[in-house]
């Protein structure tokens, strides 16, 4: 891997410096702290019983069984929680949405397969899991609808009754004229794209531990979640506790990607459980239950036409898309397919006339909500085999169809046809970068050439921008999110110059205990072995609102320079008295404040951090303590953006796709820490390859999970992926102070549609323009063959 910054590091300085993670020691030595370690004394644990069916009524079922097997200390049915729990909340409300009711058990009707309807509580987790099967259950199974397009027909199955068509919401946007726009242009082209249903697979399963106590009444949740505080506010509205008795505590996370952003059934009972039963409750996630119960990701049915002119300019754009979103509606799952999806298909393009329109439909399957990405891949995808399929059209290099239509550096700030406004990019920068890297000329005379021999060489790229930060509050509002779009951070500093930073940004694997120690060690001048990251704790932590759509530097970071910015413009108080020096006069720099002019006049940050608290030669009239806390709501969201090329060829024998290279230039603006940045696209890369070469779950007619396991779902090994080459261009955003972006989806987003283009190129001197993924040997197999026998 070969990793390049376009700024030169500075060396006196912590931001710009490839650190190695701080958390890795205790991570990589085994003594991490995770949901499944934490049981306390007493605990017991739950197993629930799941639907084998995906449509069902439950005419009767009967837990007594179970409630006599050995070791079981309670079995509760989805009706003894019906009145005692509410159901799931949705936090994305669009005008006119249908929102079922989604129980915490189901007492019904079942909807998808995995729909929990019974739980056992046991003295050991095998005990409880082995009680399950003494449930009887009395189904009616009824029709099922698994496809987003069919459930909206008129006389397919209803998954809720109350939600006529199985439309959960219909929603639109468009700016300019495409109708005008394709009935002046020279290349109409139209495509149906298919981007495939998937299943997050974190290394750590979801868990939680629940704990009452009685006298106190209040509830401690430790669950492995990407959203602590919101979990706490949704838990209290479902169970109807006052927010102040729950603590949840998210200790160390095995990775999320969206997956561990919801308030989930398993919390809700776990904490009803151990309220109920007094003890503590603890629940895990098996790898095939993970597969049925966790939220899944995309699975859109998009009908694209594009319109442009002969040398390659795109004059506009129409989409509609049919988003499957399961059973139920997921905390934010109305989100995805709309503003994170429909507000991107511009791309980094000036495409003038764009029209966009979703259907939101509910399935018997499993609810669908964000998963590494959340719509932006879904919508790069669309825009860059767009770009791909203009260029075949128009004869136009791919590289130079997308030049042409670029958003031109002085154009910044940019408002494109969907409504929003990107801060800053220099997009021909990364292209070049990548072209070069990757030596782009001379590869197409090399594909040339082995074309000469029957060898199918395919050079992909790709560029992206993606909206990041998921602010302000007031935009999230008024498009229907119900969390805010700030976050929030307190700075102590303790009477010996330690400091302690908690953040409402809640780390599961982005290395904030690293990065956000970088940011407070330069402002505040002390080394980073003194400072303390403390996150993921309700009972510690000041309301927060978490860590998804690469936000945690550019909102939760900026936040932590805020209040670290108060804390200087205290310590300058402090010691322009015991300096005897205006506060004006009073410099800091490296830890020392100084009087300017007069740098032998000075005081250490300890000084001051020491008569902060001692408070005997002190300012009047200035509170005693050095402690600041601030909550960051930004003016816009950021930009990155990137261009990454990929290179493949494909054997004509068997349909395999061998990717050679994968060349990864990306801008988040600053970059703080190189290595946590690389780290960050690399596994985004291989996200996005799997889905485009490996990853697809499967219904069948009856609305089974085919690919329920990893013996059916493949995801990429070691093995199959390739060195990547990763490089940074630097364009500060003009939103925040730090000038920093989000890096942490950037390869999923870009990384399939890269894939795909480049397989496409290998594969088009046999006039194949377009396959869905993923893009398996036996699917690329047959399409050569059919091409062959035409």
């Amino acid at each position: 891997m070969a990793t390049t910054v376009d700024k030169p590091e500075q060396a006196e300085k912590y931001f710009g410096r490839g650190v190695k993670r701080v958390e890795d020691p205790r991570l990589i030595t085994g003594q991490g702290n995770y949901t499944d370690d934490i049981a306390p004394t007493g605990t017991l644990y739950a197993a629930i019983l799941r639907s084998p069916y995906a449509h069902a009524r439950i005419r009767g079922i009967d837990v007594s069984g179970a409630r006599q097997a050995p070791g079981v200390v309670a079995a509760f049915s989805g009706a003894d929680l019906k009145d005692k729990v509410g159901g799931l909340p949705c936090g994305w409300l669009l005008p006119d949405m249908k929102m079922p009711v989604h129980p915490a058990l189901a007492f019904d009707t079942v909807r998808h397969v995995g729909d929990g309807v019974a739980v056992v509580v046991a003295t050991e987790r095998y005990l409880a899991r082995d009680a399950l099967e003494r449930i009887r259950v009395d189904y009616e199974p009824l029709s099922a609808v698994t496809d987003a397009e069919q459930a909206l027909k008129e006389g397919a199955p209803l998954v809720h009754d109350d939600v006529p068509s199985n439309k959960a919401f219909e929603w639109g946007i468009a700016g300019g004229d495409f109708a005008k726009a394709a009935a002046e242009a020279d290349v109409v082209i139209k495509q149906r794209m298919v981007n495939q249903r998937l299943i997050p697979n974190a290394v750590e399963p979801r868990a939680v531990t629940a704990e009452y106590n009685r006298g106190t009444d209040e509830l401690t949740v430790f669950t492995s979640t990407q959203i602590p505080h919101l979990v706490r506010l949704l838990l209290a509205l479902t169970m109807g506790l006052p927010e102040q008795k729950i603590r949840i505590v998210a200790p160390d996370v095995g990775g999320g990607f969206g997956s561990k952003l919801y308030l989930y059934a398993e919390e809700v009972i776990c904490a009803y459980l151990a309220r109920e039963l007094n003890r503590p409750v603890k629940w895990n996630e098996g790898r095939s239950e993970n597969y049925l119960a966790t939220t899944h990701g995309r699975d859109h049915i998009e009908d694209v036409e594009v319109a442009a002119k002969s040398d390659g300019t795109v004059t506009g754009l129409k989409v509609t898309t049919y988003a499957n979103l399961g059973a139920y509606l997921s905390t934010f799952a109305p989100g995805i397919p709309t503003i994170l999806f429909g507000l991107m298909l511009s791309g980094n393009y000036t495409i003038p006339n764009i029209d966009c329109k979703v259907y939101g439909a509910l399935t018997n399957t499993t609810p669908v909500d964000a998963y590494r990405g959340a719509g932006r891949p879904e919508a790069t995808y669309v825009v860059e085999r767009v770009m791909d399929l203009v260029a075949d059209e128009t004869g136009v290099d791919p590289a130079d169809v997308r030049r042409k239509n670029y958003i031109q550096p002085e154009a910044f700030p940019f408002t494109t046809a969907t409504t929003v406004t990107y801060d800053s990019g220099n997009y021909a920068g990364t292209l070049d970068k990548a072209l070069d890297l990757v030596g782009y000329a001379d590869l197409r005379k090399r594909q040339e050439e082995l074309r000469q021999h029957g060898r199918h060489l395919g050079i992909g790229l790709c560029t992206y921008v993606e909206i990041c930060g998921m602010a302000p509050s007031q935009v999230l509002g008024a498009v229907g999110g119900q969390a805010g779009g700030w976050e929030s951070a307190t700075v102590r500093v303790h009477p010996t110059g330690k400091v302690s930073v908690f953040t409402g940004s809640s780390s599961h694997g982005q290395g904030h205990e690293t990065s956000f120690a970088q940011i407070v060690a330069d402002e505040l001048g002390v080394p980073m072995e003194d400072i303390e990251v403390i996150h993921g704790d309700t009972g510690r932590v000041q309301f927060g609102i978490g860590t998804f759509g690469s936000r945690s530097m550019a909102v939760g970071g900026i936040a932590i320079k805020m209040s670290t910015d108060k804390i200087v413009q205290k310590g300058k108080k402090i010691a322009a008295h015991l300096l005897e020096a205006a506060e004006e006069d009073i410099e800091f720099a490296g830890g020392q404040f100084n009087v300017k002019g007069a740098p032998e006049r000075s005081k250490t940050f300890g000084d001051i951090a020491l008569m902060a608290y001692l408070a005997h030669n002190y300012p009047a009239n200035l509170e005693p303590g050095l402690e600041a806390q601030s909550f960051y709501d930004p003016s816009n969201f950021t930009w990155p953006f990137g261009t990454h090329i990929a290179v493949v060829e494909v054997d004509p024998d068997t349909g395999r796709v061998d990717l050679q290279r994968y060349v990864a230039v990306d801008d988040c603006g600053n970059v703080i820490n190189p290595l946590l940045a690389a780290g960050q696209v690399q596994g985004g890369i291989t996200q996005g390859l799997a889905q485009a070469l490996y990853e697809g779950a499967v219904y069948d007619e009856q609305g089974q999970l085919v690919t329920g396991s990893l013996m059916d779902y493949a995801v990429p090994k070691a093995v199959d992926v390739p060195t990547y080459e990763t490089a940074h261009t630097v364009t500060p955003s003009p939103v925040n102070p730090l000038g920093v972006k989000g890096i942490g989806e950037a390869g999923t987003i870009v990384s399939a549609p890269t894939v795909v283009n480049a397989v496409i190129d290998a594969l088009s001197p046999l006039g194949i323009r377009h396959l869905d993924m993923p893009l398996t040997p036996e699917k690329i197999w047959r399409a050569m063959q059919a091409t062959s026998n035409e």
